[in-house]
């Protein structure tokens, strides 16, 4: 079973990330749009760790310690500033950071570690909190028009931080199916409600 464990999206986020992909795709000429798959904003979200391919036996007890809380305060993320993964020089991932929140993220990505020990080994050290919007199909180093989608570095929406999921992942012939297995509240004292100017 293929799972991961992540920071879902509500729907005014998947609204804003779906405007701002709108915009993304208009500044991409239509001789690359073909190299470009972008993300649903129905599938997008902020994966802290991806657990790969899970046996069926060692599910529950995943799902049992992604049930308990986390001894963390909810926390404000605010998207926004892109950016790209390249492999080779060649674009790769194109996404959409955090303006905001950062610390607390990998904050909170280490207290998943330390309650899934056995995972942490398959982990990466690098991590970049982020929403990836898109993928190449085909990439090249010479593909300047990447570099121009990213003059645009203001926040595009905030996102309350309240739980964390388990997510499982299956891919079918329409592209990823994702189902939450688990929930983990974090259990910290109450953030104050989203204030778009704070």
């Amino acid at each position: 079973m293929r799972l991961f464990i992540a920071i879902e999206l509500d729907v005014e986020a998947r609204k804003a990330l779906a405007v701002e992909l709108g915009r993304l795709k208009a500044a991409f000429d239509s001789a690359r749009a073909p190299a470009m798959r972008w993300v649903n904003p129905s599938h997008m979200h902020l994966t802290l760790a991806f657990l790969g391919e899970v046996r069926e036996e060692d599910v529950s007890a995943l799902c049992a310690a992604m049930s308990r809380p986390l001894p963390v305060d909810s926390f404000v993320i605010g998207f926004g500033g892109r950016g790209i993964f390249s492999s080779g020089g060649a674009p790769r991932v194109l996404w959409l950071g955090l303006t905001r929140g950062a610390a607390e993220v990998r904050a909170l990505r280490q207290e998943v570690v330390h309650r899934l020990p056995s995972a942490g080994s398959t982990l990466e050290d690098r991590f970049e909190p982020h929403v990836t919007l898109a993928r190449w199909r085909t990439g090249r180093a010479s593909d300047r028009r990447a570099r121009t989608a990213l003059d645009h570095v203001g926040e595009v929406c905030r996102l309350l931080v309240e739980h964390v999921s388990l997510i499982r992942s299956q891919l079918t012939s329409t592209g990823p199916a994702y189902s939450t297995l688990a929930q983990a509240r974090l259990e910290g004292q109450p953030c104050p409600p989203l204030q778009s100017g704070a």
